[in-house]
């Protein structure tokens, strides 16, 4: 449990440009993207049709040393099993069998590919699950990702047991966020993605869903009422649907399961565009710093 905890909250860095190891004076947070909720959706509804119904006939690790090691249990638990189904839990996705989920994370530059059982590896190939058609194929230059068996429910891992509802789902409302932010001081934005009060919502898709809902990032969450946290929870739905149908945002290293890009990017109205005009009222973007995360916003569009 503690080495889960501890990849749950710890920073990322990015990785030196002598060596390839992990640099940690260079945290990334501050200006790269990584796949978030929509981008995993992505990745779920390509290679959902792809698993489901088919026996695991192998499991080839070639490169176990990603964020936490892979285990060599894995093989063994799924091995001759039968996928049932592809499902997503915050930004996780669950590979499940009889006897449990396989728990896959993409960290910061994963990605899973549906390849020609005879496809070449490349040198950031690390994983392969191995099916009759075919391989999926776990690709990953930064390895902090993440591979996990849970027996039994895959919700029951410790990652998972403790995230907040689905912003997609019914349980998810403004009510919900109002309650979960009476008592907290930190800013809309960092409250907005906090896995425990709703979970998938990162940084890319806080800064739009804030900027669609007119509310300054800055703001105390406690600060928000009622009816503006209504109007966000409209806008995390409305973001998050548009940026799913548009196969998730090009990030650096993201694609889907088909190996595409997305192109959610193209419709951004402040991430990553301080010092542009705003689409709607030609301000200029601005940037801050906020819980070490890139935060962008409209000082006319985002007054309060």
């Amino acid at each position: 449990l503690e080495a889960y905890q501890a990849i749950a909250f710890a920073p990322c860095y990015a990785l030196s440009a002598r060596d390839g190891k992990p640099d940690r004076s260079a945290p990334v947070s501050n200006g790269e993207a990584m796949p978030e909720l929509p981008e995993v959706e992505t990745t779920r509804r390509g290679i959902q049709p792809l698993l489901a119904g088919r026996v695991v006939t192998g499991f080839r690790v070639r490169n176990p040393r990603l964020r936490i090691p892979v285990s060599p249990d894995i093989a063994g638990a799924i091995v001759g099993q039968c996928v049932r189904d592809v499902r997503r839990r915050a930004k996780y996705l669950l590979i499940d069998f009889d006897a449990g989920s396989l728990l896959v994370h993409l960290g910061m530059s994963g990605s899973l590919r549906w390849m020609d059982a005879q496809a070449a590896a490349g040198a950031h190939d690390h994983i392969d699950l191995v099916f009759d058609a075919g391989v999926l194929r776990y690709r990953d230059p930064r390895r902090f990702g993440l591979f996990a068996w849970q027996p039994g429910p895959g919700e029951a891992h410790p990652l998972l047991a403790r995230l907040g509802p689905e912003p997609l789902s019914e349980g998810f409302d403004g009510a919900a966020l109002y309650r979960a932010t009476r008592t907290t001081r930190v800013s809309v934005k960092q409250a907005l993605m906090d896995g425990q009060r709703v979970v998938g919502v990162g940084n890319i898709y806080a800064s739009e869903s804030l900027f669609r809902a007119r509310i300054n990032p800055l703001t105390p969450a406690c600060d928000i009422g009622a009816q503006r946290y209504r109007r966000l929870a409209d806008a995390v739905r409305e973001t998050l649907a548009a940026a799913i149908d548009a196969g998730g945002s090009s990030l650096r290293d993201f694609v889907g399961g088909d190996g595409q890009p997305g192109y959610f990017q193209q419709q951004y109205f402040v991430y990553a565009r301080a010092g542009e005009p705003c689409r709607v009222c030609a301000t200029m973007v601005r940037k801050a710093i906020v819980g070490q995360r890139a935060t962008f916003w409209c000082p006319r569009c985002q007054r309060g």
